[in-house]
């Protein structure tokens, strides 16, 4: 109990010593030991890197998520380290109330198989924007998170420990010059007036007194000048860390867009063929609105694919960007980073190209494909 009390007296007298050189330096009344320019540097960086990795991490989590409540409830299972319960996207769950809806007013009737129709690519919607939010946290969220509640913990607590010790080191030169000052004086002005033998005796021990607070004031200098120099490598090796950390992060950020382009060109692709199907279910019935589908298509208004349309003239070649499984004989099924020849037809929706590869041909949607020059 002893030893924890001496040792919190200390600790006190150390923080209290150390309150003061700050303040001191704060009011300009002591000098402040300047970190290396190229340390300062580098703490610039990794202070601008955690401000901006907030940030973005934040208003993805409201991108991703933009209730609330729901982003409360991820938070504290994540705190919690415990599994978040499965959670039913809007357009699965508007999917499932057109289902519900088309049973009660009769699935044979024309507005219920609509509703059908409709709500089942809602589904699919809904499972392509799962598979989007999952795909984002692991990839993308999880790093950045990763990086602030661990690397940059690390590097805050090893910086507190280089400003504690640079503190420290101001400290000891302040010590150091007031002892010199104190000899010089000393040694500036001796005592003449009296001449018995017990004031020269009191004048050699004071002297060496303050010879011997000079001798210790240099030895804590020199301890204290190492500890701050070992703490600052430490701590310049952690913040050079942080170019690894850009590298992590823009791997992470490319993933990210290749999730957000999958998912868009999986709704462009579950869309188009939403209109196909009632565009045949109209055309079918023989609705007074068939005419009307065979306008233009909003979706492909959406997303232009003039730039992706070949020349009427002849064929060209094209990377496939995803893969895509054909859904009917009509169409040619495709595997990421494969080539083939694709060309286009006089009449043929705008959206699809006829694919060749071999002997092999069908359709194939554009928004899957990358015509090469």
């Amino acid at each position: 109990m002893d030893f924890n009390v001496k040792k919190l007296a200390s600790d006190a007298g150390v923080f209290f010593t150390r309150a003061v050189q700050f303040t001191e330096e704060k009011l300009g009344q002591a000098e402040k030991t300047e970190l290396d320019p190229h340390l300062e540097n580098l703490l610039s960086k990794a202070d601008s890197t955690k401000n901006w990795t907030e940030k973005i991490l934040k208003q993805t989590e409201v991108l991703l998520q933009p209730n609330p409540s729901a982003r409360i409830e991820e938070f504290i299972y994540d705190k919690l380290d415990k599994k978040l319960p499965s959670r039913t996207t809007n357009a699965e769950l508007l999917g499932q109330y057109m289902l519900d809806a088309a049973k009660e007013f009769g699935a044979e009737t024309p507005y219920g198989t609509t509703l059908i129709t409709v709500g089942e690519y809602q589904r699919k919607l809904g499972g392509a924007e799962r598979e989007f939010l999952h795909t984002s946290a692991v990839t993308f969220l999880s790093p950045l998170r990763n990086f602030l509640e661990g690397d940059w913990r690390t590097i805050s607590k090893e910086r507190r420990l280089l400003e504690n010790r640079r503190l420290d080191l101001d400290i000891c030169k302040a010590r150091l010059k007031k002892a010199k000052q104190a000899e010089a004086k000393a040694a500036a002005t001796p005592d003449f007036q009296e001449t018995r033998p017990r004031n020269y005796v009191l004048s050699a021990s004071a002297s060496a007194l303050l010879s011997e607070e000079v001798d210790k004031a240099e030895h804590e200098l020199r301890v204290a000048q190492t500890e701050f120099d070992r703490q600052a490598e430490v701590t310049r090796l952690l913040l050079e860390g942080i170019s690894s950390t850009h590298l992590n992060h823009l791997r992470c950020l490319q993933d990210f867009a290749e999730a957000q382009a999958t998912f868009f060109a999986q709704c462009h692709h579950h869309m188009q063929e939403l209109q196909r199907q009632l565009s045949r279910c109209a055309n079918s019935a023989g609705a007074p609105h068939a005419s009307a589908a065979s306008g233009p298509d909003p979706v492909a208004s959406a997303f232009p694919s003039g730039r992706l349309s070949p020349a009427a003239s002849g064929s060209r070649k094209a990377k496939v960007l995803y893969d895509y499984d054909a859904h009917d004989a009509s169409e040619l099924s495709l595997l990421a980073d494969e080539v083939i020849t694709v060309y286009t037809v006089p009449g043929m929706d705008p959206d699809w190209l006829v694919g060749e590869r071999g002997n092999e041909k069908g359709k194939v949607p554009v928004t899957y494909l990358e015509l090469l020059s």
